[in-house]
């Protein structure tokens, strides 16, 4: 074969690799967030949904609690398509009791419940925002310094003897007043003082539907639409909501989709 058909081809075969190129920072586990890194201008579809790509080609996906089956990848790019299917490791998640709680923080009365709704809508609505932002591939830190983790995601919850949800966060005791940082850079989408189950609450878009949420807290120092650097202090530790003590309970989402913070916050 003339040299200069064999040059052309291989310069083909390498185009054809960089263009389907990707890489995955993170685990393919139950409750895992990952990091998708491509070539920018490509398609990434996610179990048939197309997600949002950043100008440099990186996008954010999230593992179910419960999630069994396979994860399916198509990233699209220039004409050609590249299938990836990913299988997930499954955990097991402990269970966890919590005694002296208020009864009506566990089983609320009727009375509260359209405040419970609403309280719910407001936090749904701030976990769908897809922005454009990309703090979201930035390593993320520790809220709170010298804390002792109490309780970790996906613990099945026994409140006063009664079955409930399960965890979806990371618990960090530690005296009230400690000051609180910002895990991630980010922007404030919701920041509330007395939510019924959550107390003083905070949320942070962080991009492409990456979010993190802050509760129990004593003090907010900001306010909805601030822009917030990570290790920036934006509060302190309380009590608030449904608390049997002081700590900070910290969450992850990737819209409606609940992940543990232990997965960005390397204390797993």
């Amino acid at each position: 074969m003339d040299s200069k058909i064999i040059k052309f081809l291989v310069i083909i075969f390498f185009f054809s690799v960089e263009v389907n190129a990707v890489e995955f920072n993170g685990k393919f586990i139950q409750g895992h967030f990952i990091i998708g890194k491509t070539q920018p201008g490509s398609e990434v579809i996610i179990d048939k949904k197309e997600i949002k790509v950043s100008k440099e080609g990186y996008f954010a996906f999230g593992i179910g609690k419960d999630r069994k089956y396979d994860v399916v990848i198509k990233v699209n790019n220039k004409g050609q398509t590249k299938k990836i299917v990913k299988k997930i490791q499954k955990r097991k998640y402990n269970i966890q009791r919590i005694d002296g709680l208020e009864e009506k923080k566990v089983t609320p009365p009727e009375e509260v419940y359209e405040r419970i709704k609403k309280e719910n809508k407001l936090i749904a609505q701030a976990r769908e925002i897809n922005s454009d932002l990309d703090f979201f591939k930035n390593k993320f830190i520790l809220p709170v310094d010298n804390a002792i983790v109490t309780g970790i995601y996906g613990s099945q919850r026994i409140l006063n003897g009664k079955p409930r949800w399960p965890h979806y966060g990371i618990d960090f005791a530690q005296s009230l007043g400690t000051p609180i940082k910002a895990m991630a850079s980010g922007v404030v989408t919701l920041a509330e003082k007395d939510l019924y189950f959550t107390g003083a609450t905070l949320i942070f878009d962080h991009g492409h539907g990456v979010s993190t949420l802050y509760m129990h807290m004593d003090k907010i120092f900001v306010e909805i639409g601030d822009i917030v650097e990570q290790g920036e202090i934006i509060g302190t530790v309380g009590s608030s909501g449904r608390s049997t003590g002081p700590h900070l309970d910290v969450r992850l989402n990737w819209f409606g989709t609940r992940l543990d913070p232990a997965s960005v916050l390397n204390i797993n």
